[in-house]
């Protein structure tokens, strides 16, 4: 992996870029956890990781320490989160200078949800912004960092269509972003379909697909419903027999998503982002099922 090039030159180089993202633990004890995915992690050399905003926006302050923790005490690159909830824009400029000091310099930049969780309506920090393509123009104008934003193969659930959407990941680049990286999905149609409209307008900003190891059939049902979207039924067929064998569900549905990621690869994907839910196993797994992908 090279530090010295921006990110978005790794993720657009010939070699698929290999990811992890992890979120913000909410005790100590979590936070030891993560600690251990992210060391055993380390070793497979991806081209960056990060660490997410909790609810709302709850847990700026862990996810700032553990991303800067990451950049002064590990060999991962980290790119920071950052959302408008609950924050003005000196909040962000605050959060982005500490960032700064500790050696960052790439930053997802996104609206983030509602205080209320998703599908609670949206409502705008009195001295902040209301867009995620906003928050991209203030970032990349500092200079300072590379900047990426969120695609959402399925839609995002607050827009009006598919189309609509796409015209959103275009804003975003025009604003300054670098690269996106989807929201999880479970069919590799629907990464392609977004990346066909995002070219039909002209614009071709690397789409990076976001992963999401199914280990929990009911974990991820859910975390599919606050997303907007359901766990298609051609892959609940798959995880259904195996709801009371979890050592055999968990060998299907990392079977599931390395099918899925060997189609994007295939389809040409610039690489893979995954969701570890602060877990290694299902990931290191996927990741040596693979294709031999290169060391970064």
């Amino acid at each position: 992996m090279s530090t010295a090039r921006r990110l978005s030159e790794d993720i657009a180089a010939s070699a698929p870029s290999f990811s992890f993202e992890f979120f913000p633990p909410k005790n100590d004890a979590g936070e030891r956890a993560l600690w251990t995915a992210i060391r055993e992690l380390e070793p497979l050399h991806p081209t960056f990781v990060s660490v997410t905003y909790g609810a709302g926006g709850s847990t700026r302050d862990r996810t700032v320490r553990i991303t800067e923790r990451i950049a002064t005490e590990t060999t991962l690159r980290p790119m920071g989160h950052l959302t408008c909830v609950g924050q003005s824009r000196d909040d962000l400029r605050t959060v982005l200078g500490q960032y700064a000091a500790a050696g960052v310099r790439n930053i997802l930049a996104l609206r983030g949800d509602p205080v209320g969780g998703p599908g609670a309506p949206w409502t705008p920090h009195p001295g902040g912004l209301d867009h995620g393509d906003e928050l991209v123009a203030l970032v990349a104008g500092l200079g300072t960092f590379c900047v990426g934003a969120a695609a959402y193969p399925k839609g995002h659930r607050e827009s009006s269509s598919l189309e609509a959407d796409a015209d959103v990941v275009v804003a975003k680049a025009r604003a300054g972003a670098e690269f996106v990286v989807t929201d999880f999905f479970f069919l590799a149609e629907d990464y392609f379909a977004l990346v066909e409209r995002v070219r039909a307008r002209g614009c071709e900003i690397p789409v990076v697909p976001g992963i999401m190891p199914i280990t929990n059939l009911k974990q991820i049902s859910r975390m599919a419903e606050l997303s907007g979207h359901d766990v298609p039924p051609s892959v609940v067929s798959r995880l259904e027999p195996w709801a009371d064998d979890p050592d055999g569900l968990r060998a299907e549905g990392t079977l599931v998503a390395t099918e899925l990621c060997d189609a994007l690869l295939e389809g040409g994907a610039p690489g893979l982002h995954f969701y570890t839910l602060n877990r290694s196993t299902a990931t290191r797994r996927i990741y040596e099922s693979l294709a031999p992908l290169p060391v970064m």
